[in-house]
């Protein structure tokens, strides 16, 4: 701060300020100062680059283009600019766009290539996707502050949490971007090993980034807000912030599987099964809390039958008996009892709990009811009398007797 005090309103005092606020992530002071001095000295090209950078930083990757273009019209063959444009088709484009713009500099084995060569392979490997990161990345954790973040993200995809963590553990955040690879972190971690303590730093960082003024009206600064309402769960807030972001994220599977949880949470299951129902991930299809929760809005939306299907695809484990008993139970409360017989019946050969044999007897009069009042076939009673037999309890004599007995009178073959 003394230092501070002794700026003087020369050319080099402000370029410094200048940068000290590109450190302190505070972009939009820097511009400011940039342009003012480009305005009196429109033959300081450079500064364009740096003004290029701030508009990176902000997310205006077409401004940081425009102001970029200038620069390189003068000098086409700087390493830094070219490196730069080529971030930015990578955040406007892909990462196939990307690497064509750095083709020019890693074809040429110019001394400019030399001075960069760690940044550039940096970031091919994040412009394909994470390709050679392990090669790549580890050497360079402590030379590029990026490294070690892309390094994490590496992790994080291929599902290896812990080494994620390690990685991040001791790192202090500085920048909204470190905040937020550190909650994630941690909310993964927290989710797989079933950690209170983690999951409440994650929600700390979402919120200090999502709450702060530079962040709030972000795109990731709200989904940071959706995040920690998550952890809370707070799911009508949660909906508040994804519905603001949502237009950006249409096909994103991971954007809709959480957008779906919250909707069905609140109740909407109609809209939350079509949400579902637009994931293309297999590997989101196949997990537990997807199959769940769609099974659940299946039901809800007087569809069992796809339910039940989602049962029978499944493999015999733990989490296909806990999706029976999904099945049982929330049928039966939604009245829908041909589905919660068929599910207690597998329950109960399962497992001998004499909850079970209670839930399909009350599931099969359940069907038997329904078939009395004209709402279900008469011919699922052959079904529900099959499913009684398979029973060993005694008391199912009694009810197939009363259900044989109406069959007769009413000419319903069984």
């Amino acid at each position: 701060m003394s230092f501070h005090q002794n700026l003087q309103d020369i050319t080099e005092d402000q370029l410094s300020l200048a940068s000290i606020h590109y450190m302190r992530s505070h972009y939009q002071e820097a511009i400011d100062i940039y342009k003012r001095i480009l305005l009196d000295n429109r033959e300081y090209l450079a500064l364009n680059v740096y003004v290029a950078l701030c508009y990176y930083k902000l997310d205006y990757y077409d401004v940081s283009q425009e102001v970029l273009a200038v620069y390189l019209q003068q000098v086409p063959d700087s390493t830094i600019a070219l490196n730069l444009k080529a971030c930015n088709h990578f955040r406007l484009y892909n990462g196939k766009a990307a690497e064509a713009e750095l083709k020019s500099l890693t074809d040429s084995a110019s001394s400019s290539f030399e001075f960069a060569k760690e940044l550039i392979k940096h970031n091919l490997v994040v412009f394909r996707g994470g390709e050679g990161a392990l090669q790549v990345l580890p050497p360079l954790v402590d030379v590029i502050p990026e490294a070690r973040l892309n390094l994490v993200i590496y992790y994080l995809r291929q599902d290896d949490v812990q080494e994620a963590y390690n990685l991040i553990k001791d790192l202090e955040p500085t920048t909204p971007q470190e905040y937020i690879l550190k909650g994630v972190v941690n909310a993964a971690l927290g989710q797989e090993i079933g950690s209170r303590d983690h999951l409440k730093i994650a929600q700390q960082f979402f919120q200090l980034v999502g709450g702060s003024a530079s962040e709030c009206d972000t795109i990731p600064g709200r989904q940071c807000m959706a995040s920690c309402f998550f952890l809370l769960r707070q799911f009508g807030d949660v909906l508040i912030y994804l519905n603001s972001v949502k237009s950006y994220f249409y096909n994103d599977d991971t954007f809709n599987f959480n957008y779906a949880q919250a909707k069905a949470a609140m109740g909407n299951s109609s809209e939350a099964e079509e949400v579902f129902l637009l994931i293309q991930s297999e590997k989101i299809k196949n997990d537990f809390v997807y199959l769940s929760w769609l099974a659940r809005c299946y039901i809800m939306n007087k569809k069992p039958q796809l339910a039940w299907k989602l049962y029978l695809k499944m493999e015999t484990s733990g989490e296909s008996f806990s999706l029976l008993q999904l099945i049982a139970n929330d049928c039966y409360k939604m009245g829908q009892f041909y589905y919660s017989a068929k599910a207690f019946d597998v329950l109960e050969r399962l497992d001998s709990n004499p909850e079970y044999w209670e839930g399909k007897r009350g599931a099969c009069v359940g069907v038997f009811q329904m078939i009395l009042a004209g709402r279900e076939a008469k011919e699922t009673l052959r079904e529900v009398l099959h499913l009684l037999r398979s029973t060993g309890n005694p008391q199912v004599e009694y009810i197939i007797r009363i259900m044989k007995k109406w069959a007769k009178e009413n000419r319903v073959p069984v």
